[in-house]
Order: structure tokens, then sequence, then C-alpha cells
């Protein structure tokens, strides 16, 4: 027979201990995606797997503190359990930072899955522990079973819900990534603390353990590690690790990157240097617009470091540009490092595009730039028909829709997005490189749609002086596109369709 009364806790403390430890792993969860997205990128595999390894902790912490619960005195392991939980959050920041410099640049869906274990399964599943073991001391009655579980299930239920809104909509967007686990490792030890002390005051002799000092001795160890990990961000914002780095080739040339992607490309001397070969095609687009210095309206989907809107003023002073772009803290940066507030004629407005868009007034624009990515991808809801017909609203008679989109062999997303535009414009036209309008090479796809019959020739005469870039008219494109399925609100599978990982 077992010599230990189990003891249980206080109902306050027991309901405490319950929703700290399920806010907790929640937590733990929301940040694990921040930590990865440095060095794999936001994709669906990433979602997919920090929410499948936050799944599998649960279920095997959860699984496993009940089988403990039932086989020992649970009063004498949940202090130390909490404790060590605590260094564990703690630890996934350095270790995940490490690791992440280890597998950066990797395309093994192996490297995304390693990592989105190291940010979540470890702290999760000792977390998911807590809830059985708290039900098992707090149970004295057989009748009372399902109220106690019950209650207790509602409490860490409360907690998750609690920590997914106060991280989403406050948090992420207050403090750095290594505050937030540092304050979550903080409260889980107090919280460890607090259950060790109570089970110390109750017990006598043998009983109390020494393990709570030993759990303890790994926090100091996880603060020291997280201050030395490295960082791989000038800025977290509330999407992205963005930083800005300088090319070593071209004095004045900064690079935007954000996650794992050279995003953007400025001179900041010569607005009118065009670094990526896409932009070059976007500017060979709106040479053609109007006759050379007329100043243009455009707007652009997605900001990042506002290349375009400082082409288009340099080249045509007294253009107004109109910039929709999601991430405040990528503005921020690029005030602080890339000088966009000095761009004449420009508004920002921050906030997602396809609500923006909803505000632009009709027949204004003579461009709209589509640069907007989410990872590798476009995000889903600004390739369907029905942002398609939103843009086509905001355009003048004449006026061109530009968008840039990246994918692989065999070019699914790009040639559903053809056939999406070609069910809202009259005339559709893809520029690319060679190997991309032959179809046999994937990357940048530029896609320009219009009411009015496209200027290809000039386009093509523009291109031909910035690149080797070439045009594909009208058949072509729609020969491109094949069969390919419109993208619609109700079903546009963009992750699915873009090839990650080129072979």
């Amino acid at each position: 027979m077992e010599a230990v009364v189990r003891s249980a806790l206080p109902p306050p403390v027991a309901a405490g201990v319950v929703f700290v430890s399920a806010a907790a792993v929640l937590v733990l969860e929301i940040l694990a995606l921040r930590l990865i997205a440095p060095y794999v990128g936001v994709t669906l595999q990433t979602n997919t797997a920090v929410i499948g390894a936050a799944l599998t902790a649960i279920a095997i912490g959860a699984a496993a503190g009940g089988r403990v619960a039932d086989r020992t005195d649970p009063g004498r392991l949940l202090g130390p359990l909490l404790l060590v939980a605590a260094g564990l959050t703690l630890l996934t920041l350095p270790v995940v930072r490490f690791a992440g410099e280890g597998t950066r640049g990797s395309t093994d869906v192996s490297a995304t899955l390693l990592l989105a274990m190291a940010s979540v399964f470890a702290p999760a599943a000792l977390l998911s522990a807590v809830t059985p073991m708290v039900a098992k001391l707090q149970l004295r009655d057989l009748g009372q079973t399902g109220t106690v579980v019950g209650r207790l299930s509602g409490i860490g239920t409360a907690g998750a819900i609690v920590a997914t809104f106060a991280t989403g909509f406050v948090l992420v967007a207050a403090f750095p990534t290594a505050a937030i686990l540092l304050g979550t490792g903080v409260v889980v030890a107090l919280t460890g603390a607090a259950v060790a002390w109570l089970r110390w005051r109750a017990v006598r002799g043998a009983d109390r353990g020494s393990v709570p000092l030993a759990a303890a001795a790994l926090l100091p160890l996880s603060m020291l590690l997280v201050a030395v990990a490295p960082n791989p961000c000038q800025r977290e914002t509330e999407y992205h690790c963005a930083r800005v780095t300088a090319d070593p080739d071209r004095p004045n040339g900064r690079v935007l990157e954000l996650d794992t992607l050279r995003h953007s490309y400025v001179d900041l001397a010569d607005p009118a240097y065009l670094e990526f070969e896409y932009t070059r095609a976007i500017a060979a687009v709106a040479d053609t617009i109007r006759p050379p210095g007329v100043p243009m309206r455009a707007l652009h989907i997605g900001g990042g470091g506002f290349t375009m809107p400082r082409y288009l003023t340099a080249s045509r002073p007294g253009t107004r540009s109109t910039v929709l772009e999601i991430d405040g803290g990528v503005v921020q940066l690029g005030r602080d490092r890339l000088g966009i507030d000095r761009i004449p004629d420009l508004t920002v407005r921050v906030g997602d595009a396809r609500t923006g868009l909803l505000g632009q007034p009709a027949g204004t624009y003579d461009l709209v730039v589509g640069d907007a990515f989410g990872g590798l991808a476009v995000p889903w809801h600004l390739t369907t028909r029905e942002v398609a017909q939103q843009v086509r609203g905001s355009l003048r008679d004449d006026g061109l829709y530009v968008v840039n989109v990246i994918d692989y062999q065999p070019d699914r997303f790009a040639r559903a997005e053809i056939a999406t535009l070609r069910s809202v414009f009259e005339h559709v036209a893809m520029l690319g490189a060679p190997a991309t309008v032959a179809g046999q090479g994937g990357g940048n796809h530029v896609l320009v749609a219009a009411r009015r019959p496209l200027p290809l020739r000039a386009i093509g005469e523009a291109l031909a002086q910035r690149g080797a870039w070439l045009t594909l008219d009208e058949p072509g494109t729609a020969r491109y596109a094949g069969g390919a399925d419109v993208l619609t609100d109700d079903h546009a599978p963009v992750d699915q369709l873009v090839t990650i990982y080129p072979s």
C-alpha cells in the first residue's frame, strides 16, 4: 500500500495550474511558427508541421500524465514537472535558432518537421500532462468524476482560448518572441514553485523530495542559452522576421529579407536601378502605359521595399502611388532603413490588401501592381476571380493589372492564375525568362491583364532593353493556361498548387 496520502490542491490553485499550463501550450504553438519561419519560411507545410507537432505533444503528454498519476503520487511530481516545463519553454528559442542555422536554406521537408518538433514538442508534452495529474489529485469521490474532470477540462480550454487571443492580437504585436517566451516561462516557473511550496508545507520528511531544486536548476541554464542564441531578425514584425542588408557590390544597394526570401532590392541613391528581373518586367509594362515622363496613378498590392513606387516617381515625376501593405513592421523598417518617407506623393495604407481594395475609388488607376507574398506563394485570397474583379473595377478603361507570381514546374498555380485573370479580363499575357515562357522552367511569372488589347510590341521592346525576358502573346498565354481551373473565393488551393520545393 502507498504510505503517502494524496493531498488535493485548494480549488483556486488547481484551477490556476490547469489554466496556466493549457495557456502556455497555445502560446508555444503560436510562437513556434514565428520561430521556424526565418529558416524554412511560412507555407502550408510549416503551419501543418507546427500544428501536428503540438497535437502530438498534447496527446502523448495527456496520456502519459494520466498513466503516471495512477501509479504514483502526482502531488510529488507536479511542482517539478512545471519547473522543468518552464525551463524547456525557454530552451525552445535557442534550440530552434541553433538548429535553424544548420538547416537554413534546406528544401527538405524533414528540416521543417525537425524544427517544428524542436519548437513545441517537449514543453507542450510536459504541460499537457498537468491536467490529468491535477484531476487525480482533486478526485475524492468517484460519483464526482464527471464534474471534476469536466470542470478542469473547461478551465484548460478557457486558458487556451485566452492565450490564443492574447498572443495573436496583443503580445506578438507588442513584444519580440524571446520576450513572450521568457514571460511564459516565468509564469509557468512561478506556478510550479507555488505548487512545490504547497507540497512542502503539506508533507514532512522524505516525501518532500529534492527534485524541485534540481528542476529549478534548469532555469538559469535556459536563460543563459536564450541570451547567447543567434537572432536572425533586425525586426520581428507581426508577420515576418525582417532585416535589411547591404549589397557588398553596390554601395547604396539594400536588400529587404523577409524570413527566408530576398524580397526587395533598392538603391538608395538611384531609384531607377532595378536589380530583380521581375521588377524590370513590371517597369517595362509601366513604361508603355503613358508617354515618357507623364505622371500616372498607381496602386500597389504589397509594399515590401517600395521598389516600384520609387521607380515610378523617379521616371514620372508627379506620379501618385497608393500602397496596400499588411505588415506595419515592414513599413516602419522601410522608414528607418530604406527612406520610404522621402518618396513623393506616396500614400501607405497598413492593412490587408483585400479589404483595402474595397475602399479604392472606381476607374481611378492607370496601373495596379500585385506583388504580395506570404512565403513563396501569393496569399490565396489575393489570387481569386473575385479579387481580380475588384482590381478591374479600380482601373481606368485603358489601365493595366500586372501581377508577379512565383511557381515551379509544372507551374500549376501560374496556369490557374492565368485562367483566373482570363475569366475577368479580355486580354492577358505572360512575361518571363525564356525557359519560363517555353514552359520548361519555373520562377517569376509576370502576368499582364487589361480590358483593351495589350501593347505587347512596346512591352517586348522595353523588355529587350532591360534584359533577356520574353513576352508570350495572348494566344500563347491561353495555351499555357490549358485547362487549369479558375481560382475563386470558394476554392483557391494555392499552397497545394505551388510546388514549394523545386526538383
